[in-house]
This record gives structure tokens, C-alpha cells and sequence, in this order.
């Protein structure tokens, strides 16, 4: 178009004559060059004024095979990741010295997107693909746009609540900033049929702990329901990682103690799946986050304290009447049995010393009458860590109660003679139908590697 507009003003100029200080100003040059435009047209003609590099390939462009390569390992290998993650893994990995602004040109000549794409790049592409679509001459061509448009969408098909009052649990975790001062973890549990929040519990990272908060909640205040809806986290999903750390096999914990209720787990890793559970978390990240800072919370104890409260009014307002709807929640746990179930599972070995380390802490291990009970070295077992912190040891169906070693006699026998030592105290023993006998435990263990090889 420039150049079209030079060659036209100076052909009127050189034909018609006219102001040259005028076509100057027309045309945003200095006299001089017009002067120089005017000999070129006299000279070459319309020619002239075609610029030199047109046609021409450009020195840094890419080759139309390196092109080629670029689309076919992005479509074929590297599909998932977002157009600055797969430049550097082109530069890193294939060898291919290609910028992000020339991956995103390649892309937008061939409305391809970033799965990473903001709203409003989708909409921009699906509203040219409809025009498109609308202007196609086969019905072929409209049908593969058609089809293009519902996979930028991103759509998930609707699904209906479920008809019975805890026959879905959806549980999820949010990491935020819920005050200025502090990122914490709150743990969210809400029943689909209802919409009903049956837990909540703040932790400052994603844990085990966290989670069994929430599912003591739902069984004392509720009962046991029928299944729990989460994200494959290790905490609820087994994956065989190889380490023999106790620490990593914590996911196996939540999946035992539904075993022992009765609870089913399902897992996926789509989010709107569990919209339920989604949409809870932006609503108390808008609402929760204000009303903290109102009250001037610091501590998680003090925002435990506030999540009663503010859970109540919160299903008073927003979830749908229980009483209408069927409820299939069991009969609810007695306290002693939500005390064991809930609790973490470690296997220990027995050491020289007649004793067991366990968090950095050596116990020894004492009967119901509470006299010391010394096994072999080597004896295998299950240190067992209540939902309130009581320690007990499993051996095979036999369960012991644990003290703790301390480093240093807490009276001395030679010169603390006011207090006089008393026989020993009888101590508090689950019966033995407890559900962390050895044998069973590692049962569920070997089953559940067994799913999942």
C-alpha cells in the first residue's frame, strides 16, 4: 500500500506537476527524497518504487522442513505442554535452536493453541472458526471445524447430582493465601446430592492429617457413607514409587481405614469431574479469606475454631434441605472405633535394646498392667498412632501399649527421696479386635500393588 501511495503521488507530480512541499508532506518524507523518487519514476517507471526484497526468502527464516518437524513433535509428543515449556524442550531435548515468538507464529498461522490459552484467546479462535465453518463448501470441511470448535471448548458433558444424601462425598484441597501473613491448606469434603459441606479442616500443607480431620467430622457428625470422590493424590491412590520410607507410604493409611468402614474410593484427574467440590473452593476462597481477615485470625487453631461456624451458616445459606432427599449414611462410628480406625500405620523392627524408635524417639513397649514386655531382636510390628496421638505397638494379634525412653531419668533413686516409686499403673489396651493386625495389613497392601502394577 506505501508503495503504491509513493508511486501514485509522484506520477500525478511528474504528469501534472503540483506542490512539492505538499506531496512531501503526503508522502512523510523531506523534499530530497521526493526529488529522488521523481528521478527513479523518469527514470525506471512504477518500478522503481518496488522494494528489492520482495519475493525474497529472509536469511533467519525457518526451513519449511523444520517446520514440518516442529508440528509433528508437538502433535505427537509434546502435546500437553504449553508453547514456552515445548521451546525449551525443542532446544533442550531435539536439538532445534528455535525462538517462543516463532513456535507461537507457526501456531497461530494453524489456530493451534495453548492448552494454557486464556478465555479469551479460546473465544477469539472458536469466533473464527464458525465463520469459517459457516463459509465452508463442503460439508466435510464444516463437520472437521465443527469438531475443532467442541475441542477448544473443552467441554464436559452434565452430570445429575446424586439422588441419595451421602452417596458421594467430594473431597478436595486448596493451598492459599486465607490470611496476608500465612499460606495454609484447607481440607474440603461436600456432598454431591446436596451440596452440603460435611468438613473442613486447616492444615498447612495437603496432609494426611488433614484429611483424617475431615473424615472424623463426617463420621460423628453424619455416619459412614457410601464413597469418596477426590483427585489421585498418594493419599488416597496407591503408585509404587520404590521408596521404603514410612513417610511415602502414607497413602496407603486413608484407603485402610476405609477398608475397615466400608467406604468406597474413587479418584480421577480431570477437575470438572468434581465440579462440586471446585466450585466450593472459589466460593471459599472469595468469602472464607474476608471474613478471617475481618476477625483478625493468626493462628490455625484459631481458624479451625471460626470453620464451625462459619460452615453452619454457610449450609444454612447455600445447600439444598436433607430432609426430602434419602440418606445412606451408616450408622455413626462409636467414638473408640473413630479413635482407632483413623489412625497412621507404620512397621517397625524391634532393636537391641528391647526397644522401638519411632519419630526420633526411642519406647519401649508395657502390658495392660503396665510392666515392660521384652520381644527379641528383629521382632517385626506395627507402631500404631491414634487420631489423638496414643501410641500402641502390634504384634501379630497382640497389641502394647508404648512409653517413651527419655534420655535422662526424670528422679534420681539416690537423692530424690520424697517421692516414693508406686507399683506400676494399669494402662488402657485395645481389645483384640482391633483392624491393625500385621498380617491384614500387609494383605491390603499386597492387594492394592496388585490393582495398580
Amino acid at each position: 500500500m506505501k508503495e503504491n501511495l509513493k508511486y501514485h503521488i509522484t506520477k500525478q507530480l511528474v504528469d501534472h506537476g503540483g506542490n512539492k512541499q505538499r506531496a512531501a508532506l503526503a508522502l512523510g518524507c523531506s523534499r530530497r527524497t521526493l526529488d529522488r523518487y521523481i528521478l527513479g519514476y523518469k527514470t525506471q517507471g512504477k518500478a522503481f518504487f518496488t522494494h528489492g526484497n520482495r519475493g525474497r526468502r529472509p536469511t533467519h527464516a525457518l526451513a519449511s522442513g523444520m517446520i514440518a518437524d516442529i508440528l509433528d513433535l508437538y502433535k505427537n509428543k509434546y502435546c500437553n505442554a504449553n508453547f514456552a515449556h515445548f521451546t525449551e524442550l525443542l532446544n533442550k531435548l531435539e536439538k532445534v535452536e528455535v525462538s517462543e515468538s516463532s513456535v507461537r507464529n507457526i501456531f497461530a498461522k494453524r489456530d493451534i493453541i495453548s492448552p494454557k490459552a486464556n478465555r479469551k484467546t479460546r473465544r477469539k479462535l472458536i469466533t473464527k472458526l464458525k465463520t469459517n465453518a459457516t463459509a465452508a463448501k463442503t460439508k466435510k470441511e464444516a463437520n472437521a471445524l465443527q469438531a475443532r470448535i467442541v475441542d477448544i471448548e473443552n467441554a464436559h458433558p452434565r452430570r445429575p447430582r446424586c439422588s441419595n444424601f451421602g452417596e458421594m462425598i467430594q473431597m478436595d484441597a486448596s493451598l492459599h493465601f486465607w490470611i496476608n501473613s500465612a499460606k495454609w491448606t484447607l481440607h474440603l469434603a461436600v456432598d454431591d446430592a446436596t451440596g452440603l459441606v460435611v468438613g473442613a479442616w486447616f492444615e498447612e500443607q495437603e496432609t494426611l492429617k488433614g484429611y483424617y480431620h475431615v473424615f472424623e467430622q463426617i463420621l460423628t457428625n453424619y455416619g459412614v457413607p457410601y464413597m469418596f470422590y477426590t483427585d489421585r493424590r498418594t493419599i488416597f491412590e496407591y503408585r509404587k514409587s520404590g521408596n521404603h520410607d514410612s513417610a511415602h507410604d502414607s497413602f496407603t493409611q486413608f484407603g485402610y481405614a476405609c477398608k475397615q468402614l466400608g467406604v468406597q474410593i474413587e479418584t480421577t484427574s480431570i477437575p470438572q469431574a468434581k465440579g462440586r467440590i471446585e466450585r466450593l473452593i472459589q466460593a471459599m476462597q472469595s468469602r472464607l479469606t474476608v471474613e478471617l481477615g475481618l476477625l483478625g485470625v493468626t493462628t490455625l487453631e484459631q481458624a479451625n475454631e471460626f470453620l464451625k461456624g462459619f460452615i453452619a451458616n454457610y449450609n444454612t445459606k447455600f445447600a439444598l434441605a436433607s430432609d426430602s432427599i434419602t440418606s445412606v449414611f451408616e450408622a455413626k462410628p462409636s467414638s473408640e472405633k473413630i479413635e482407632m480406625t483413623l489412625a497412621v500405620i507404620s512397621e517397625r523392627v524391634v532393636d537391641c535394646g528391647h526397644s522401638i524408635r519411632f519419630a526420633k524417639k526411642h519406647f519401649r513397649t508395657l502390658n495392660k498392667n503396665g510392666s515392660p514386655v521384652h520381644f527379641y531382636q528383629g521382632t517385626k510390628g506395627l507402631v500404631i498412632r491414634t487420631f489423638s496421638g496414643t501410641l500402641f505397638f502390634s504384634v501379630g494379634d497382640a497389641v502394647y501399649a508404648l512409653e517413651e525412653i527419655p534420655l535422662h531419668e526424670r528422679s534420681s533413686q539416690n537423692f530424690d527421696f520424697k517421692k516414693v516409686i508406686d507399683k506400676p499403673k494399669k494402662v488402657y489396651i485395645p481389645p483384640a479386635t482391633h483392624p491393625w493386625k500385621l498380617a491384614a495389613f500387609r494383605a491390603f497392601v499386597k492387594k492394592r500393588s496388585w490393582q495398580v502394577a
